[in-house]
C-alpha cells in the first residue's frame, strides 16, 4: 500500500485528487491539508511514502514545506503540483528536494504514473518540463509521459 498526504490550498483540488487516488486499490490517502505548516506536521505524524504538494500556498509555500519534510521524513518523496512551468519554479523545487513535478493541467493524465514512479525510486516530471530539468539532476531515473 502506498501512503499519500495531499496538500493544496484549494478544497476542490484536494477533493478531486482524493477521488482520483481513491480509485486506485493500492493507494491510501492518509490525510489532506491546506497549507505548508499543516503539511510538515502531518508528514512527520504519518511518515507517508509520497507527499503530493502544491507549490503556492498560504503560511508556508511548497518549497519551504518540502525542505522541512525532506529533513524530517527522509524516506518520504515529495511530488510538486503546480500551475507554474517556468524553470525558476522547477529549479527551486528541485533544490528543496522534490522527486517529481506535475503540472496541474496534467493531474488527471499524470498523477498516478508520477506517484508510482516516485514510489519505485524514480523521478517524474511532466513532459513539458522534463527536458529542462535533466541538467539539474544527477541520475537518469526520470520518467515523463
Amino acid at each position: 500500500m502506498i501512503t499519500v498526504l495531499l496538500v493544496d490550498d484549494h478544497a476542490y483540488i484536494r477533493k478531486g485528487i482524493q477521488d482520483l487516488l481513491g480509485a486506485a486499490a493500492d493507494i491510501q490517502v492518509v490525510a489532506t491539508v491546506s497549507n505548508g505548516i499543516e503539511a510538515v506536521a502531518k508528514a512527520r505524524l504519518f511518515q507517508p511514502d509520497i507527499v503530493v504538494l502544491d507549490i503556492s500556498m498560504p503560511f508556508m509555500n511548497g518549497i519551504e514545506a518540502t525542505q522541512h519534510i525532506c529533513a524530517g521524513c527522509p524516506r518520504t518523496r515529495v511530488l510538486t503540483l503546480s500551475i507554474y512551468d517556468n524553470l525558476e519554479y522547477v529549479h527551486s523545487a528541485l533544490e528543496a528536494g522534490v522527486y517529481g513535478y506535475v503540472l496541474k493541467d496534467k493531474i488527471a493524465d499524470e498523477l498516478l504514473d508520477a506517484i508510482y514512479s516516485l514510489h519505485e525510486g524514480q523521478r517524474y516530471f511532466s513532459q513539458k518540463i522534463a527536458a529542462s530539468v535533466h541538467p539539474y539532476i544527477e541520475d537518469d531515473s526520470i520518467s515523463a509521459v
